[in-house]
């Protein structure tokens, strides 16, 4: 067992729609408010990546799309459409959170009927849980005049599969993260040989020297029979880590090799202050498949 301090990217990702003429429609299920001058989208929707949803709740590291479905309006030239597409999302306060002045700055032309675009929108760092949002989608034609717009509103929430228990610890957010494929496990699934972190950003709380913090960090697992099957006693020693580095993150991390394994496995990771009784406990049961 290591510990590794993981820089994370998330990367955001989207794309546009449209509306006959001049328009405004608001769904009162997702609360998506659009607005089209000149284009026209016959239907704008969000969804998993899969499937349609009408939730505008998320977990964080959770990724949605929001869709725009059978665009229409567009100049086109040699079959090809161009479009320019700004994305903002806005905190409670009106501070922006993301911005991207054009995400299709190097858009060399689309030619796709009907046309299907989309805006992927993963929520995590700069975004945080028990927070709410206001995300804004502003798109054009850059070979005509016509433009449409979009606005939802949407909250993030922590995994409630992640159970915290802090003695005088404070955290931003505590979440698992698999290196296989760079995605947040927003379930409690996790694969046999899987590198899996879990996150913790923004830890405050220990006794500092000279801007260093002292800490003990425990790794335990027990399968449903109670074998004990992870059981790292203390992974970080006699180390010392710097404040400012432990605020950013800390991100120990664990593997289940093998292929048999009782479900579910109780894992328990405990973070603790040498130099005081704070500490920090992140527990969560996980199925291993």
């Amino acid at each position: 067992m290591k510990i590794k301090i993981l820089a994370i990217g998330f990367l955001l990702f989207a794309a546009v729609s449209c509306e006959f003429n001049k328009s405004i429609n608001k769904d009162f299920v997702t609360g998506i408010t659009t607005k089209g001058d000149g284009l026209s989208c016959d239907h704008v929707s969000l969804s998993d990546g899969k499937n349609e949803i009408s939730r505008t709740s998320f977990t964080y590291g959770q990724t949605f799309y929001l869709n725009f479905n059978d665009i229409k309006g567009f100049k086109k030239i040699d079959n090809n459409v161009f479009s320019g597409l700004k994305l903002i999302v806005l905190g409670v306060k009106g501070d922006t959170i993301m911005f991207n002045n054009d995400l299709y700055a190097s858009n060399n032309g689309i030619d796709i009927s009907p046309l299907l675009l989309q805006t992927k929108i993963t929520v995590a760092n700069p975004i945080h849980s028990n927070n709410k949002y206001r995300a804004y989608v502003n798109i054009w034609d850059k070979k005509g005049e016509g433009t449409f717009s979009a606005e939802m509103d949407f909250d993030v929430v922590p995994n409630n599969q992640i159970k915290i228990e802090s003695n005088n610890i404070s955290h931003d957010e505590v979440y698992l993260f698999s290196r296989e494929g760079n995605v947040c496990i927003t379930n409690n699934k996790v694969k046999f040989n899987e590198n899996i972190f879990m996150m913790f950003e923004g830890l405050e709380g220990f006794i500092l020297e000279d801007g260093k913090a002292y800490l003990g960090l425990s790794i335990k697992g027990k399968d449903s029979e109670g074998e004990m099957i992870l059981n790292e006693e203390d992974l970080i020693g006699d180390s010392v880590i710097e404040a400012s580095e432990l605020k950013r993150q800390l991100a120990p991390n664990f593997i289940f090799s093998g292929s048999n394994i009782k479900n579910p496995i109780a894992c328990e990771i405990i973070i603790w202050d040498k130099k005081s009784d704070n500490k920090i406990k992140a527990s969560i049961d996980l199925n291993v498949k």
